[in-house]
């Protein structure tokens, strides 16, 4: 028996010339030296097909695309879609007799690297002409179609969500991210198939605003990490501060990537040109904030700023930890989420035997019990102990749930539900998916993703509103010093469209509870006059009133 092996070149329809332009560029020989032209992914089979996108590993370094695995921020959400596929599928209600399948991509971190990955998701909607080919013996070439994904469930970053949501609204491919925040993404007539499960920062930043307020601050700097996250979020404050008045911007700094210590001592210096202004708007990754903190010790500022940090702070242990000092009386924000039970279960009792789907997940355990798995022809290296394969997550190691696992699994649940009301509509008395959704319209799935309105894994309420936004509902921490021997973040307040604060529960520098202040002029005296500084309205000189 002979096979026949046909080459021939697919022309694509005009709209989608720039799609496979950067298709070529991806999988030249120049480029392709480290990159695999079919990417390393997870296929689960099923009725429908949903995609999904996570930084399964960080950055690599010296121009690999691919560094370090992701234990919580990779494996943890990535098996928490994984997770909820299997809830759905098990569920007689939801989409009874449809089984969803998936193809799960990592990003690395990476938003040139995430866009390759997602071509994959657009290969099946790219419109081919094979009229005119024919092989040797005549016979037209049998091509086998790529699946085709429906939705995608992703990415992480902001960055990368921006990159590939800029792809797959050409193919009209809804996207639902359990984690990504920049402002823009609120842009409908930019980002018009994006939708979030998670509020974005311009909320926060109200929620931000709201507590400076309440503090009675009227003078506070801005401290932003360099990248879309940190630079979009401390713009949406400063923007929500102009509008609503009240509170003036001392300084608005930036942390550079990369920024070495002398450049964190300069921050510093820098903040303290307007020392009257303590308060400091923080919107920074946790590395950058720990090296603030670092940098104010350093400096003896020990207690004299007082921050309040963004969700990327949250209640994280990493960026304070043997800086409690510097970090006491920090404000800290969190958009409001649970501990999903279920998910624990399931995730602990994962393990080499039950779990081999997970590509990666070879790979999570070496790492997770510090072993290392016996392969053939690779010598075991005498310093790392061998895994026995009986190790227990939880038990064996040290396992905790990642704090946006409740978010993937709501955006999961948010595309099922959509699908669900979809079939309800367009295949009414059939068993499972029918010919009016084969394919499925993706501007018609949109729709119906931005009208759910369901409990989500948390118990509260999951919608969108008109530009695919979750509403906002964020707890708010403080980072205390209790009897100075357990620090640790206590929650003083909520906020949801609006402020609720325990302002007796807050403490400070020393656990003094006396309200600090933030504020660019002092009243003036009886027999003095406020002389205003030009295009600064918090602050004033004070002179000799003139009789």
């Amino acid at each position: 028996m002979s096979l026949t092996f046909c080459f021939h070149s697919l022309w694509p329809s005009p709209l989608h010339f720039w799609v496979l332009s950067i298709w070529a560029l991806f999988v030249s020989p120049v480029t392709s030296s480290h990159h695999q032209s079919i990417p390393h992914s997870i296929k689960l089979h099923g009725d429908i097909t949903l995609g999904g996108l996570f930084p399964i590993h960080s950055r690599g370094p010296h121009g690999l695309p691919c560094g370090e695995l992701k234990k919580e921020k990779g494996i943890h959400r990535m098996e928490a879609m994984l997770y909820a596929l299997d809830q759905i599928n098990q569920d007689p209600y939801l989409l009874p007799n449809i089984t969803l399948g998936a193809r799960i991509l990592d990003t690395c971190s990476r938003d040139t690297y995430a866009l390759e990955q997602s071509l994959t998701f657009v290969q099946a909607l790219i419109q081919k002409d094979t009229s005119d080919i024919r092989c040797s013996n005549g016979m037209p070439p049998l091509i086998r179609k790529p699946e085709r994904v429906v939705a995608v469930i992703g990415a992480s970053a902001s960055s990368v969500s921006i990159m590939v949501a800029n792809i797959l609204r050409l193919f009209e491919i809804p996207q639902v991210s359990y984690a990504s925040t920049a402002p823009e993404l609120s842009d409908n007539n930019r980002y018009d198939f994006f939708s979030r499960v998670v509020p974005p920062d311009s909320y926060q930043a109200q929620a931000m605003l709201d507590i400076v307020k309440a503090l009675g601050w009227n003078y506070v700097s801005t401290l932003a990490s360099e990248g879309n996250y940190g630079e979009s979020g401390v713009e949406a404050f400063m923007q929500i501060s102009r509008e609503a008045g009240g509170v003036c911007i001392a300084q608005s700094v930036k942390i550079p990537r990369e920024a070495t210590d002398g450049e964190f001592d300069k921050i510093i210096k820098r903040l303290m040109e307007t020392s009257n202004a303590r308060g400091v708007i923080i919107f920074a990754n946790e590395d950058d904030i720990k090296r603030v903190l670092e940098a104010a010790k350093h400096a003896n500022l020990t207690g004299h700023f007082l921050f309040v940090g963004s969700d990327s702070w949250g209640a994280k242990s990493s960026p304070v930890s043997e800086l409690e000092d510097v970090a006491e009386g920090a404000v800290t924000i969190l958009p409001k989420r649970v501990s999903i039970d279920g998910f624990d279960q399931y995730f602990t009792s994962r393990s080499l035997e039950n779990n081999r789907r997970n590509i990666w997940f070879n790979e999570f355990w070496e790492d997770d019990f510090r072993c290392k798995l016996t392969r053939p022809g690779i010598k075991l290296d005498p310093d790392k102990k061998k895994c026995t394969g009986e190790e227990r997550i939880g038990r064996d190691s040290l396992y905790e749930q990642e704090g946006k696992v409740q978010f993937v699994i709501d955006a999961v649940y948010a595309v099922a539900h959509g699908l669900h009301s979809m079939i309800q509509d367009l295949c009414p008395g059939a068993s499972g998916v029918c010919s009016s959704m084969d394919p499925v319209e993706g501007r018609t799935l949109l729709s119906y993703i931005r009208a759910v309105n369901f409990n989500g894994s948390a118990g509260t309420g999951v919608l969108f509103n008109e530009n695919g936004d979750a509403p906002g509902r964020y707890d708010i921490f403080q980072f205390q010093m209790t009897n100075h021997t357990h620090p640790g973040y206590r929650v003083i307040g909520q906020w949801t469209n609006n402020l609720r604060l325990n302002m007796e529960e807050m403490q400070w520098s020393g656990g003094d509870q006396s309200l600090p202040e933030s504020i660019c002029s002092f009243p003036c005296k009886p027999g003095e006059r406020k002389k205003m500084v030009k295009g600064v309205p918090c602050c004033w000189h004070c002179e000799p009133d003139q009789p």
